[in-house]
């Protein structure tokens, strides 16, 4: 089968998953999407071409390949149960969600046994990059199962790595996770200390912007606490403790004991029990539910109504 003969279904068509579909039907690819909460996406796609499928079964039915975008393991398992009675053997389905990779494989064997193929490719980027076409996608697959759909990520991922085989994936992205949201919750504490002996985050920033210890993910950070903006890196804190929970159950698969990734997920824990639970609470906001933990306020001086 020829790359551009498979009919694409997309399940998720949410922040990342809408520029995600679009790259796909810019690349040439026949369109279908169901219906999400947010009806703009769904529509935006429809007017370029797309087919709105009226269920599950439907869109397995008209695809070769499915997309999924999904928060985490439990939506997936759904989605995948809802698509079984449509899909037709040879056909492939790829979850770009962060997922439980005991999940992913369960899945997969299921699929498998249908004559479905199954891939993991996680995302690594931001809604911007899912419309520009310039996401990072880590990939589990077996080898011919990749080399079919790797021409399909294409169209949306600047960098695909083919990390290893069915569950790999998810595994890989968990560890990335662990470590961006351990440098999250490790700001959030240090900016915690630094106001409660009288260092402002400004003077914090001054030392450590474009020091060794500056990076990519440390200015998205810093793009809330010292610039005010609630846009700097649109992931929410209840994903986060999601994927820690996911790091912590693989860990304890693998007999490997975690302190350092439970303390992590408790930074996130306390934000969580202390409101940071909305769909608008994003990473960044931590230090702002650590430091009120502390009797310190972290609220971006931007953002103050006593300025």
């Amino acid at each position: 089968m020829s790359d551009k003969s498979e009919t694409v279904g997309f399940v998720g068509v949410g922040l990342m998953g809408h520029g995600m579909a679009r790259n796909l039907q810019k690349g040439g690819y026949g369109l279908s999407v169901i219906a999400h909460r947010n009806r703009a996406p769904v529509e935006d796609l429809v007017a370029h071409g797309a087919d709105e499928a009226a269920s599950l079964q439907e869109l397995g039915e008209k695809s070769s390949v499915v997309f999924i975008c999904a928060p985490g393991s439990p939506q997936v398992e759904g989605i995948v149960r809802g698509l079984k009675a449509g899909l037709k053997p040879g056909s492939v389905i790829i979850d770009c969600s962060t997922a439980d990779p005991n999940s992913t494989v369960m899945l997969a064997e299921e699929m498998a046994a249908l004559g479905v193929g199954y891939v993991d490719a996680p995302l690594g980027g931001t809604p911007a990059q899912a419309a520009t076409g310039e996401l990072h996608a880590i990939v589990g697959a077996l080898d011919d199962v990749f080399g079919r759909v790797e021409p399909v990520i294409q169209t949306w991922a600047g960098k695909i790595v083919h990390i290893g085989t069915i569950g790999d994936g998810h595994r890989m992205k968990l560890l990335n996770n662990f470590l961006s949201l351990g440098y999250a919750a490790i700001y959030s504490e240090a900016l915690t200390l630094a106001g409660k002996v009288g260092l402002s985050s400004e003077r914090f920033d001054s030392i450590i912007r474009g020091s060794r210890m500056d990076c990519g993910f440390y200015q998205t950070f810093m793009g809330y606490t010292i610039d005010g903006n609630p846009e700097a890196h649109k992931f929410t804190l209840t994903n986060a403790h999601k994927d820690l929970r996911y790091l912590g159950a693989m860990a304890d698969a693998a007999g490997v004991a975690n302190p350092v990734g439970n303390a992590v997920k408790n930074s996130f824990s306390l934000a969580l029990n202390s409101g940071g639970d909305g769909n608008e609470d994003y990473i960044p906001m931590l230090p702002e539910y650590v430091g009120r933990a502390n009797g310190v306020d972290l609220t971006p001086v931007k953002l103050r109504s006593d300025k």
